[in-house]
């Protein structure tokens, strides 16, 4: 069973970030650092995705002109493509409507296998740029 509190380690969630985002670093030539990934979730609301008890994954969210902002979703690869993800997107949409958004916003690479996802689970285009689609959801 997938449940959800707030994150209590962000340091080891930020090494998940880095080990999941690595080739898309590498693809892009962006330089990022565990260090400098820990410096940026530190200022978003953060909460951990369990199964048993179990950390696989992360929410980062913030609230911005009264929409919610998806900032990352990281799933632990021994956990993908099991539904984890679709529920950590249905419990991101509920905190942001439980915060009066109009909307849940997000970005992701254009060749992350996640924008699939996304696109399941009712998010639509908003525009893109080289290197990311940004999507929205209405609550």
């Amino acid at each position: 069973m997938v449940s959800f509190q707030p994150s209590t380690d962000l340091s080891t969630s930020a090494v998940l970030t880095f080990e999941n985002m690595r080739p898309y670093y590498a693809h892009y030539g962006v330089d990022w650092q565990q260090a400098t990934i820990y410096e940026q979730i530190s200022g978003l609301d953060n909460w951990d995705i369990l199964i048993q008890g179990e950390v696989v994954g992360a929410i980062r969210m913030a609230m911005e002109n009264g929409d919610g902002y998806l900032r990352d979703l990281q799933v632990n690869a021994a956990f993908q493509n099991r539904g984890v993800g679709a529920k950590a997107l249905d419990e991101a949409a509920r905190i942001a409507k439980e915060r009066g958004a109009a909307h849940l916003k997000l970005r992701v690479f254009k060749i992350s296998p996640a924008f699939h996802l996304y696109t399941r689970e009712g998010f639509t285009l908003v525009k893109e740029d080289d290197r990311f689609y940004y999507m929205k959801k209405e609550l």
